[in-house]
């Protein structure tokens, strides 16, 4: 783009009052250009081709009151506050007052042209400027420019009355109550110091240094660390090992590193650890009680295992939606079929490919994707970037039908939800936003889908089936709560 289409910048001019601000009001609808010239040049399925003309008289107006607007206020050596001739103001500055003139009048004419044609882009449209920039700045031609956008396609939504999905639910058990009392009795019950060897379930309290053909390696060394033998924490074969030391005895533990372990340097690798164990603990002993339970903040063992139960019932909640969810999508995937706007299948698919092969140079492939050609896997992953678009599509019409919106205290709420996960830096993270209009689209995007979904399951025919835990978590491609790390994900990703 020219760089007379550039963003928004600071001024140049020496008058007082800018305040550092740029010339351009993005996101302001100004007063509409009275003479600017529109003509449709091509109309192909979603593409749409304009040529867009503002006459140079009109550009010429424009740097004329911008002048007698900034006039009172340049300072200028030779000349007294305020009496500087427009005349040569217009020579010194005029081109730079041009150039914001000419960025502000093609945004605002874009936004026009938009307003006439009463088009939806689906995307940021494109501009190619096609005048001499020299000439349009001396004054001596019309700012001409080739508007050219892919629309969002028009369609009616699916009558959501007509539409039956089944939600999987599953009851809370006193049994699933008591397992996982078991488990957090187990990481909060904590160790006492005892005579004698290690076994499985104690706890080792050791100096390790980690080597790699008789050298130490990065990060494979610590002082004081605590093993708990059987929590698998660390690599397969080391706290194994441990089991039988004792207090004050030295061992060199033999392994090897996972062939998917996370540092590529030491994947496969094998890898000898000397071992000088301080301490050997075992857990304390005694049944979950009151007293324990007062420990962790609850008035009674039965309050604790209140919130335990509530706990897993909100487990069992958020995945019945989901899956509820995924049958929804389901369904509005298959009663919907319109032409998509290229640009954003495009860009969600290079999305998707920019993760596939962050995955794979990490070692996280999907497997189902092993023996396939690239050719394969992008046919693949094209077609699930189509239906993520649809989808796309189709919740933005619900939510325009119905009047689903988003505000600006459940966007600012959700901001501040994500800054309470850095302590310390929180201020920065606001900043960060304010600076960021596209980091506070990312925030409100899944609030507004949330709230259409939750809009569409109080209007479609819902039944519920009751179900196992086990089936409700079944790994049927459904993990459809969180976005997805890996590309063993996003096949079910397309889901939601």
């Amino acid at each position: 783009m020219d760089k007379a289409l550039r963003p928004c910048h600071k001024p140049r001019f020496p008058f007082e009052g800018a305040g550092g601000q740029g010339t351009c009001n993005v996101g302001v609808i100004q007063p509409k250009a009275r003479m600017m010239q529109l003509t449709e040049r091509r109309s192909e399925g979603l593409l749409r081709v304009y040529d867009v003309v503002v006459p140079a008289a009109e550009l010429q107006q424009k740097l004329n009151a911008k002048i007698e607007e900034v006039r009172p206020r340049v300072r200028i050596n030779g000349f007294r506050p305020g009496k500087v001739p427009a005349s040569h103001i217009r020579k010194v500055y005029g081109p730079s007052m041009m150039q914001d003139i000419i960025n502000e009048t093609v945004q605002n004419s874009t936004r026009e042209s938009l307003e006439k044609i009463n088009a939806r882009p689906a995307a940021e449209p494109s501009l190619d400027l096609k005048s001499d920039i020299n000439q349009v700045v001396a004054g001596q031609s019309d700012l001409q420019f080739e508007l050219t956008l892919e629309i969002i396609p028009e369609f009616e939504p699916a009558d959501l009355k007509a539409i039956a999905v089944t939600r999987p639910v599953a009851p809370v058990t006193d049994e699933q109550v008591d397992t996982s009392l078991t488990e957090l009795a187990k990481a909060h019950r904590g160790f006492e110091d005892k005579d004698g060897a290690a076994a499985e379930g104690d706890a080792v309290v050791l100096d390790f240094v980690g080597k790699i053909d008789g050298e130490a390696f990065e990060g494979g060394s610590a002082e004081g660390a605590q093993v708990v033998i059987g929590s698998k924490q660390f690599i397969p074969g080391f706290e194994e090992q441990l089991i039988g030391a004792k207090a004050g005895e030295a061992r060199t533990l033999n392994v090897s590193f996972p062939e998917d372990y996370g540092v590529a340097a030491l994947k496969g690798k094998a890898a000898t650890f000397e071992t000088k164990v301080a301490i050997v603990r075992a857990p304390k002993s005694g049944e979950p009680d009151d007293a324990w339970a007062a420990e962790l903040g609850f008035e009674s063992l039965n309050a604790l295992k209140a919130a335990l139960r509530g706990r897993i019932e909100s487990e069992h909640g958020g995945q019945s939606r989901a899956k509820a969810k995924r049958a929804l999508f389901d369904q509005l995937d298959k009663l919907h079929s319109f032409d998509l706007p290229p640009r954003m299948v495009d860009a969600e698919f290079n999305q998707i490919w920019r993760q596939i092969e962050q995955d794979r140079a990490q070692g996280q492939a999907d497997p189902s994707d092993e023996g396939k050609s690239d050719d394969d896997l992008r046919t693949e992953y094209r077609a699930i970037a189509e239906r993520r678009v649809r989808l796309g599509l189709v919740l933005a019409a619900i939510g325009r039908l119905h009047k689903i919106e988003v505000s600006d205290q459940e966007v600012s709420q959700a901001i501040a939800a994500q800054a309470r996960n850095f302590p310390g830096q929180e201020r920065q993270v606001f900043e960060a936003y304010q600076r960021n209009p596209n980091l506070v689209a990312s925030v409100r995007a899944p609030i507004y889908e949330e709230k259409v979904v939750d809009y569409m399951l109080e209007l479609v025919s819902v039944t519920n089936e009751t179900v196992s835990r086990d089936a409700l978590f079944a790994d049927d491609d459904a993990p459809v709560v969180a976005e997805p790390k890996t590309t063993k994900k996003l096949k079910a990703k397309a889901e939601d």
